[in-house]
């Protein structure tokens, strides 16, 4: 079987074994149809009968394995080829231990690949690199087919990454880094219009100062969040203020420390925040009410992800992604993209979904 049907089975499979159809067995007649022989001969040689060609014997028995029909036990032919070897798909992840997030949409890729002849390989990759570092062994020794590479952000890494010869997808990538420069493929959670929503329905409900919190220089995610922040505000005749804005960097094991100091430093404190994250929301959250400040009466705010791994997000205004579907999409557009390498590379935004909670002063829709 040659190289790319494997995986023209493969994504028929990935399908099938998702919607949770089964393959269908074949028949000793469609088997003796698709070489123009009767069935009984098909039956002699399965059932070790005389009176067949070993050259016909042959044909009969590698058609059949073609078409995935089970061999009885002792029926070999002379001439079965060699079995294509296994295709390796490496994750190359940094840090999927931070959050749950990570790990959900880790588990769906690899239930949807171990329908398959698919080795999916964990790859970790530091968070921060040094000017000599060089990508992991299991990425350049050609026997990877494939790379799903998630919570990548650093500039210099991704740019390595995207130097690597070989086919990738991307979920998400740095600001700095742009999809036209990832040579891959590129998956993103829909990020703007979600966050307008947010917006505007609290300017609707009388908000009118904001302010935003999130890193928008460390994902493309963010920065469109930010971006659909921004646009709404400024729709509406509402200033987009500089000095309520956390949008710099913010250290990875820093968030409570930078989010209090600038929290301490407000002019004046905004009607409502909008943040990048559920996991700012919360530190955001604990801050406000740890300073006296009512939420929503005195202060509305917002998250996304709808990550439920801290308890109070329970009561948080947030947008939810769709973890199962990021998964199964990120399995599905490698194996399309080793497939297809020269088809031109795509930018895919999965849907989310605005969830109004109390922290926006709303009973959950």
């Amino acid at each position: 079987m040659r190289f790319n049907d494997i995986f023209s089975q493969l994504y028929i499979r990935t399908t099938a074994c998702r919607l949770g159809v089964n393959m269908k067995k074949p028949t000793l007649q469609e088997i003796a149809s698709a070489l123009g022989v009767s069935r009984t001969t098909v039956w002699k040689v399965f059932s070790g009968q005389k009176g067949v060609s070993d050259d016909l014997r042959n044909r009969i028995i590698v058609k059949a394995q073609e078409m995935n029909y089970k061999l009885p036990e002792g029926i070999r032919s002379s001439q079965t080829p060699e079995p294509e070897p296994p295709v390796n798909i490496a994750l190359a992840v940094c840090r999927p231990e931070t959050s749950i997030f990570w790990m959900d949409i880790i588990h769906q890729i690899a239930k949807e690949l171990s329908c398959h002849n698919v080795n999916l390989v964990y790859t970790y990759l530091p968070s921060f690199i040094s000017w000599n570092y060089v990508l992991p062994a299991s990425l350049t020794n050609g026997n990877t087919h494939g790379i799903i590479i998630m919570n990548v952000y650093n500039e210099e890494l991704l740019r390595l990454l995207a130097a690597c010869p070989i086919p990738k997808v991307f979920f998400d990538t740095a600001t700095a880094v742009p999809a036209a420069e990832l040579n891959g493929d590129l998956l993103l959670t829909e990020n703007y219009t979600s966050i307008s929503k947010i917006t505007e329905h609290l300017i609707k409900k009388g908000r009118k100062s904001f302010g935003f919190i999130g890193d928008i220089n460390y994902a493309k995610s963010n920065f469109e969040r930010f971006d659909g922040f921004s646009r709404t505000l400024l729709q509406h005749g509402l200033p987009v203020n500089p000095e309520l804005n956390l949008t710099s960097s913010i250290g990875i094991d820093t968030y409570k420390e930078e989010i209090e100091s600038f929290l301490d430093r407000l002019p004046s404190m905004p009607d409502a925040f909008v943040c990048a994250s559920d996991y700012v929301g919360c530190i955001l959250m604990q801050l406000l009410t740890k300073r006296g400040i009512r939420i929503p009466e005195d202060v509305a705010l917002s998250g996304f992800d709808a990550n439920l791994e801290n308890p109070l997000a329970e009561n948080l205004t947030t947008v939810q992604v769709f973890n199962q579907d990021i998964g199964f999409r990120l399995a599905l557009q490698i194996l399309y993209r080793i497939q297809h390498p020269n088809v031109p590379f795509e930018t895919t935004y999965i849907a989310t979904k605005v969830i109004l909670r109390g922290s926006t002063g709303d009973h959950e829709i």
